[in-house]
């Protein structure tokens, strides 16, 4: 039965093509800007837990003051780190490899050009450069990474090398950071993506020459740490402020530092992508309200148009909710026409915008095309046009045979 008030509701949109085509406009519209927004936010999201992951689900993050977004942002807090807090740290149950960092801004001379980049102060002894092997911030693409024993020696990321100056540095040549010249050892492979924010664009030095050259022999701006267990990770972050706490001599909630995991960080990113995704969906919506308001119209119009069909249907036995179904499926129809059309271009701009954005070097960008992306899309716009078509429906529904057959 169903099937063939499918067959009659396409017949009847098929006589009427041209009113169609204008009824839909509307719905590709909204659905076009729905699919292609949750396309690319649904991409960026999975771009970010792919990144994240890469650093690894064990890894916690302390810097001073109220920062949010890791070591450079504690740098902006009025409060302090020193060694001393690092100390008090290292030694919390629960921690396998611990590293303190000192970063600062400086003037990089590469030949006659000066540019002010961040210089980070890494720990270069053989047990912190066994940690760094594991992480693919510190991947080297050539030379070497610094050695313990190295002073004026650098190493520098893809984006430094081949795109801050002018001229491209290689591994053996010389920059000068605040006046002091040091040799380049090592170049990072390109990491792209999200990641490539923090580790294309990097210089690391020897901490203890930074300390030199910078002329800050006791603070550091974030302490890294690793657990042993992943698993355990909440309780070793709990142990951490407690332990800080006690240290700085600080009450519960009104902490001088914060204590962040990837796992809490991916959390305010997706909040945050939630809110704004939330917001410019629901603009696009407005365009489906507007779709829908124009599928109703075109409803009525129908139900006015065969109203003499309507008595003739009736009259040999046609029930109220088979009138119904005929139109309410028929305006669901008018909506899936257009949730298709909107489907295929939205999913074009967000293809668009992916390759717009790997032109600029931004890689993790993805337009994200998964199935349920695509099936919920199409059963979204039937049921918007459904839902228009329901008035006209109820209105057709309750025509008198002979009313109608008068008319």
């Amino acid at each position: 039965m169903i099937k063939d008030y499918f067959q009659l509701a396409l017949r009847n949109l098929l006589r009427r093509r041209l009113r169609a085509w204008l009824t839909v406009i509307g719905i590709f519209i909204g659905i076009m800007a729905v699919v292609a927004l949750v396309s690319l936010s649904q991409g960026l999201q999975n771009a970010v837990l792919s990144e994240f992951n890469k650093i690894g689900a064990d890894r916690i993050i302390v810097t001073p003051g109220g920062a949010k977004l890791g070591p450079v942002g504690g740098m902006l807090s009025a409060s302090k780190f020193t060694e001393d807090d690092y100390d008090a740290l290292k030694k919390v149950k629960g921690i396998d490899t611990s590293a303190s960092v000192y970063t600062k801004t400086a003037y990089i001379t590469y030949g006659k050009e000066t540019k002010q980049e961040q210089v980070w102060g890494f720990p270069i002894d053989s047990e912190h450069m066994e940690f760094y092997r594991t992480q693919s911030m510190f991947d080297i693409d050539k030379g070497r990474l610094l050695r313990p024993g190295d002073k004026n020696k650098v190493m520098i990321g893809w984006e430094t090398a081949n795109e801050v100056f002018d001229k491209k540095i290689k591994v053996g040549n010389k920059i000068r950071i605040n006046g002091q010249e040091f040799e380049v050892v090592g170049i990072h492979t390109k990491q792209g993506g999200l990641l490539g924010a923090m580790g294309d664009k990097v210089i690391r030095i020897p901490k203890e020459t930074a300390r030199e050259i910078f002329h800050e022999p006791d603070e550091i701006t974030s302490i890294f740490l690793r657990v042993k267990n992943p698993e355990d990770i909440d309780q070793v972050v709990e142990s951490v402020k407690h332990r800080l706490r006690r240290f700085r001599h600080v009450k519960e909630g009104e902490e001088d530092f914060t204590v962040q995991t990837s796992k809490q960080v991916i959390q305010t990113f997706n909040n945050i992508l939630g809110i704004v995704q939330a917001v410019l969906v629901g603009l696009a919506l407005i365009s489906l309200l507007v779709g829908g308001i124009g599928i109703m119209n075109t409803m009525y119009t129908a139900v006015a148009e065969r109203t003499k069909e309507i008595g003739i249907m009736k009259s040999v036995g046609a029930k109220n909710s088979a009138i119904r179904w005929i139109f309410m499926i028929e305006s669901g129809l008018l909506g899936t026409v257009g949730g298709i059309i909107g489907m295929i271009i939205g999913l074009g701009i967000g293809k668009m915008a992916e390759m717009v954005a790997l032109q600029y070097g931004i890689e993790s960008l993805k337009a994200y095309m998964g199935l349920p992306l695509l099936i919920g899309a199409i059963l979204f716009s039937f049921v918007v046009g459904a839902l228009a078509g329901t008035l006209p429906a109820m209105r057709a529904a309750r025509l008198k045979p002979v009313d109608a057959l008068r008319k």
